[in-house]
């Protein structure tokens, strides 16, 4: 005997959750908060994800998966200086986004320490393949490189949450841009 259909969409769902997370981090986004948001009852959010962890594994996974969509492109881009400035502009816009939370879950929730390495080893494989390409100069420390950017990153999503402006991220951009090596 099959179960009773599932009465709501369960991407909307997931989507919604994204965005409490986003919006609250993990630990301040009570269930009660999150079946308002997704728009299920208890019971229904318990059968379609499990608990609230793996919720939140699911919903913060969606949400690295779309951003490394943009990364991927921005990677995609002929030199190093290119992508990563692709990548800084992008992310003050989806930063300061009206449509979206501000800040980056990701960023700045404590529990994705291991999507934040991810971000730091693309970020490192495109150095290393701009250094290869000759677009950095020979001995780019692109470890620290690397660091330094997911720092910026960092703190772009911190003022965007305190309120910051696209402008505001902006400069911050062409700040870390000056800082970059220039071209090999």
């Amino acid at each position: 005997m099959a179960g009773r259909p599932r009465s709501f969409d369960r991407d909307a769902a997931l989507a919604a959750a994204v965005e409490q997370f986003w919006r609250e981090g993990y630990d301040a986004t009570s269930i009660a908060t999150l079946t308002a948001a997704m728009g299920v009852s208890p019971p229904s959010l318990y059968a379609a994800f499990g608990d609230k962890q793996r919720l939140f594994e699911e919903a913060s996974a969606e949400y690295f998966r779309r951003t490394c969509e943009g990364l991927d492109q921005a990677a995609e881009l002929p030199t190093a200086r290119e992508s990563i400035l692709r990548i800084l502009d992008d992310t003050a816009h989806a930063h300061t986004d009206v449509q979206t939370p501000p800040g980056c879950l990701m960023l700045t929730e404590p529990r994705l320490a291991s999507q934040r390495e991810e971000l730091h080893q693309r970020l490192v494989s495109r150095l290393e393949r701009g250094a290869k390409d000759g677009d950095l100069p020979p001995g780019t420390p692109n470890d620290r490189l690397a660091s330094f950017l997911v720092a910026i990153l960092r703190g772009m999503s911190g003022c965007a949450r305190d309120g910051g402006t696209l402008e505001d991220l902006q400069a911050i951009a062409e700040t870390a841009m000056a800082a970059f090596p220039p071209q090999g």
